[in-house]
C-alpha cells in the first residue's frame, strides 16, 4: 500500500491480500475440495461418515422421553443407558419396576416407531436400591434388610 492509497481500494483489489478465494496459489480451492454447505446437510453427512445416526437418535428419545411414553410413565422411570439395542430404565419403586416390566413390549413398540424398526430389542428394567449401612459388617449368606425399598 502507497501512501495516500484507501485502504479498501488496496483490498478490493487484492495487493496486499493474496489469500483472498479466488486468489490461492496455483488456483486450487480451500482444503476439502467442497462449496460451503447447508449446516444441516453438514452435520447430516458428518453423523452418516461417523456412524453416529443411532446414537443421535437415542440421545433424542432420551430428550423426549415423555413425549414417548407418557407422562405419568415419566414421572416415575427415567432412561438411563442404550448398548446394543437394549434400553435400560430405572423406576423409582418396586411397584413401577413391575409396572414397567410389563409394559416393556409396548415401550419397545413405541420406541422403534420414534427411532428406526430394530432399534430397540429390549428394554431391562432397574428397581430401586436400598441404602447401603455404613460401617457395619456384612454377614455372608445372610438374607438383607427384607424391605422392597419403595
Amino acid at each position: 500500500m502507497q501512501r495516500g492509497e484507501s485502504p479498501a481500494r488496496v483490498r478490493s483489489e487484492g495487493k496486499d491480500f493474496p489469500e483472498r478465494r479466488g486468489d490461492r496459489p496455483g488456483g486450487r480451492r480451500p482444503p476439502g475440495g467442497e462449496d460451503p454447505q447447508p449446516l444441516g446437510a453438514a452435520i447430516t453427512k458428518l453423523l452418516a461418515e461417523r456412524g453416529w445416526q443411532q446414537q443421535v437418535a437415542v440421545g433424542s428419545a432420551f430428550g423426549r422421553w415423555e413425549q414417548i411414553v407418557g407422562a405419568e410413565l415419566a414421572a416415575h422411570a427415567r432412561p438411563e443407558g442404550f448398548r446394543d439395542g437394549v434400553l435400560t430404565v430405572a423406576a423409582d419403586s418396586s411397584a413401577w419396576a413391575a409396572q414397567l416390566q410389563l409394559l416393556a413390549a409396548t415401550l419397545v413398540q413405541r420406541l422403534n416407531a420414534e427411532l428406526g424398526h430394530g432399534t430397540v430389542r429390549r428394554v431391562k428394567v432397574r428397581g430401586p436400591t436400598g441404602p447401603r449401612q455404613q460401617g457395619a459388617w456384612r454377614v455372608r449368606g445372610g438374607r438383607g434388610p427384607r424391605d422392597t425399598y419403595g
